[in-house]
């Protein structure tokens, strides 16, 4: 039986699928993500699951998202470009970064779109609470800021309670790529990734700690496959 809107389960743990992988194509993962929510419409008693990865450099823009945002033709340039179904600007992603797509039912959980924001931001939080930074969240916006910079954005698509897209965290990636958009649209704020504050910091070390805040946050536990 699936919970009412109103009821958040804490007495029952959610299992969710966990898939740790490496560096994979946009497009591919893409398909991915819309093949793992469409089993669980289909479905709704399916395990969650739970993506983290890394992106070759890639420019995603939200399914509204304007091309003003964009310091380049896109009908002539050598970057991939996707315009995808979450909401949102322009985003990039690129090795360093590490991306989650959760893939949740929010029937088992909380059928609120903002509570479901807010809380991946706190999974965001808590891993930079464990390095010591302090992230922030800023009114009216969506993701996470460490001292005014732009470290964890955020984009999602939901479907009959079931939620497609995510969180993108930036580690230790190459920033310049961000050189080429106005990032999330937001052009008085800079872009910037752990690195500036934890010198040495590797992706594979972070990807722990967004496993454990993840479960903390949702109350799942995890099966890795």
């Amino acid at each position: 039986m699936i919970p009412s809107n109103e009821t958040l389960i804490e007495t029952h743990r959610r299992c969710c699928y966990l898939y740790n992988l490496k560096l994979v194509s946009y497009s591919l993962a893409w398909v991915w993500q819309k093949k793992l929510l469409q089993e669980r419409i289909d479905n709704p008693e399916l395990n969650d699951a739970l993506i983290l990865l890394e992106h070759p450099p890639v420019y995603t823009l939200g399914q509204g998202a304007s091309l003003e945002f964009l310091n380049f033709d896109i009908d002539k340039n050598a970057f991939e470009v996707y315009r995808v179904e979450r909401g949102g600007e322009v985003t990039y992603h690129c090795p360093g970064q590490l991306v989650g797509y959760p893939i949740l039912n929010l029937r088992y959980y909380r059928q609120d779109l903002h509570w479901y924001l807010r809380q991946l931001e706190e999974v965001l939080i808590r891993v930079l609470a464990v390095y010591g930074l302090k992230g922030d969240r800023i009114a009216g916006l969506t993701g996470v800021w460490v001292e005014g910079v732009k470290v964890g954005a955020i984009g999602i698509k939901v479907s009959r309670w079931v939620t497609m897209h995510g969180f993108a965290l930036n580690v230790c990636p190459d920033l310049t790529g961000f050189e080429q958009i106005v990032p999330c649209g937001i052009a008085d704020k800079a872009v910037g990734s752990m690195a500036q504050w934890i010198s040495g910091i590797k992706l594979e070390e972070v990807r722990t700690q967004v496993t454990v805040a993840f479960a903390e946050v949702f109350g799942v536990d995890f099966q890795e496959l």
